[in-house]
């Protein structure tokens, strides 16, 4: 199983907590948990902050946990799309574990940011994080999606 060790929380202007990123490098696993009210200028802003802190520790595996997010943050959708995906699959990123929230404006986000990234790796929707463990740990010995 992973041993997951803090990396850094990131914080809103306020100073409240918008993510805590933790890393098992020995397995190439990322996961970020995401707390309260997102907007699409804060899920950017925790996606850029992560693309610099894994710069030198590629990961294969990303566990993203929204279970404690609520917000609309569809905006953000565009720049995940066109801008972040084609680093982290340069980087190597061939899996996504993707646990919901209950708030409805955010499962709908994630529901489309779900879809667009279908097509370029594995990425699965859960409702808790030990089974999209689970599923993260067969995902890592399976192949890679070949992007045509």
């Amino acid at each position: 199983m992973f041993k997951l060790q803090p990396l850094s929380i990131l914080t809103d202007d306020s100073g409240k907590r918008l993510a805590s990123i933790e890393h098992d490098p020995a397995r190439q696993l990322l996961a970020i948990r995401w707390f309260g009210n997102l907007t699409g200028g804060q899920v950017i802003y925790v996606a850029r902050c992560t693309l610099q802190l894994t710069a030198a520790t590629p990961y294969i595996l990303l566990l993203n946990d929204k279970s404690q997010a609520t917000g609309d943050w569809s905006e953000a959708l565009e720049w995940l799309e066109y801008e972040w995906l084609p680093q982290v699959l340069k980087g190597g990123l061939h899996a996504i574990a993707y646990i919901f929230t209950p708030d409805m404006h955010n499962q709908l986000a994630s529901y489309r940011f779900i879809e667009r990234l279908k097509p370029y790796l594995r990425i699965e929707a859960f409702h808790d994080a030990p089974t999209a463990l689970q599923w993260l740990e067969q995902a890592a010995a399976a192949p890679k999606i070949d992007i045509v």
